[in-house]
């Protein structure tokens, strides 16, 4: 996520709620994407550091648990720009010119100077981000499928050219051996079920076998993968899209929520100020009196009720609004108690990180030392493959 500061409801909804339940389901890795924040805001960079800290304590206020993911800087890791460079290198320039969002963001921030290289290749910094940590899935929207697309296309072109190792197929034997004996056997009939017969079942079987197998090294199991495929070493893995639902979280006046309509309710705002903007919300312009009867459909504050309210509160609020039985503060007001109550647990998370700001700072060092880690040994297996080590 890029760091645009402190974040609001629309954020939780739409991205943190599902964060935290992924969290639970696969080995999640999230990262500050500071970088990507200079693609479009490169000659103002006085707010980053702020909106960085800022961010990270929206995500532990949410759920976000430093115990069950990574949490990291993308700047603290500088293997992301070393792949970045590698990759670009061979990286076709009309890949990148077709990927949709270039033109859509130019045309969005006509206001800014985005004839930058930077902006250009920011889908392929994205693609850096997934590949160095050998992600097979990546969580996105449907408006992103195509970023993790290119992310395939830049893994196979990459492969192709840099998966020849001499010696691969005495290389790839000798690691069979240490599957065992059972799934030695095992791995060798789905390898020819798949390449002599094509069926995609075996590879999708023998892929899996080298997920559980735990006493392969990263590279025996990259050398598995490419000989299970008949092709060179997997160096960089193909990820797929995890598709995600788009949840629209409404803004107080309706339209989606952002800062830049200037209708947002934050993810920490306090309690009075959650109060105030809900009752000043607009109602149905067509409601002008209280005896007025309304039609929620036209009011800003159904949506919320959509999102936040049980099937008796939304038949009551349907009901009293028709029959102008209830007055607009009634509807709001179980909004109101039901944004509060979710906001409740959030401030508590959040206060010890606002009191300890040395515990926030521990927290991401050791994200970035785990992510580090990671990303040391994906460059070790891709300079090696570029004849980069030198060694």
């Amino acid at each position: 996520m890029r760091p645009t500061g402190r974040l609001h409801l629309g954020h939780y909804h739409g991205v943190l709620k599902n964060w935290v339940k992924l969290q639970h389901e696969y080995p999640c890795l999230f990262f500050v994407a500071d970088w990507h924040a200079l693609t479009t805001s490169y000659e103002d960079t006085q707010v980053i550091e702020r909106s960085v800290w800022d961010m990270l304590i929206d995500w532990l206020a949410a759920g976000v648990d430093p115990s069950q993911a990574t949490l990291f800087i993308q700047s603290r890791v500088p293997e992301h720009a070393e792949l970045h460079l590698l990759l670009s290198m061979m990286c076709p320039l009309g890949w990148l010119e077709r990927v949709p969002t270039y033109k859509d963001q130019q045309e969005k921030l006509a206001d800014r100077d985005l004839a930058t290289y930077g902006f250009l290749g920011y889908p392929l910094l994205q693609s850096a981000d997934i590949l160095i940590y050998r992600a097979n899935l990546v969580p996105v929207g449907e408006d992103q499928v195509p970023h993790v697309e290119l992310t395939r296309e830049v893994a196979r072109r990459f492969n192709h050219l840099y998966g020849r190792e001499p010696g691969f197929e005495d290389k790839a034997r000798e690691a069979v051996k240490k599957l065992g004996g059972k799934r030695g056997k095992l791995y060798e009939e789905l390898r020819t079920l798949y390449q002599q017969e094509g069926k995609d079942e075996a590879l999708a079987q023998g892929k899996a076998l080298l997920e559980e197998a735990q006493s392969l090294s990263m590279g025996d199991r990259e050398r598995l993968y490419g000989y299970l495929e008949g092709s060179g070493k997997m160096i960089l893995a193909e990820p797929g899209a995890l598709l995600t639902e788009a949840a629209r979280m409404p803004g107080l006046d309706g339209q989606k929520m952002s800062k830049s309509y200037n209708n947002t309710l934050m993810l920490r705002e306090e309690p009075e100020v959650v109060t105030k903007k809900i009752r000043g919300m607009k109602t149905d312009t067509q409601r002008v009196r209280r005896t007025d009867p309304g039609d929620p459909d036209r009011c800003p504050v159904w949506q919320f009720h959509v999102i936040y309210s049980d099937d008796s509160v939304k038949q009551w609020v349907q009901e009293g609004c028709r029959s102008a039985g209830i007055g607009c503060l009634e509807c709001k007001q179980p909004v109101i108690d039901a944004v509060l109550k979710e906001q409740a647990p959030i401030h508590e998370r959040a206060r010890q990180y606002e009191e300890d700001p040395m515990l926030l700072r521990n927290i991401v060092a050791d994200g970035c030392e785990r992510a580090r880690k990671l990303a040391s040994e994906t460059m070790r297996d891709v300079r090696e493959a570029m004849g980069l080590n030198y060694a």
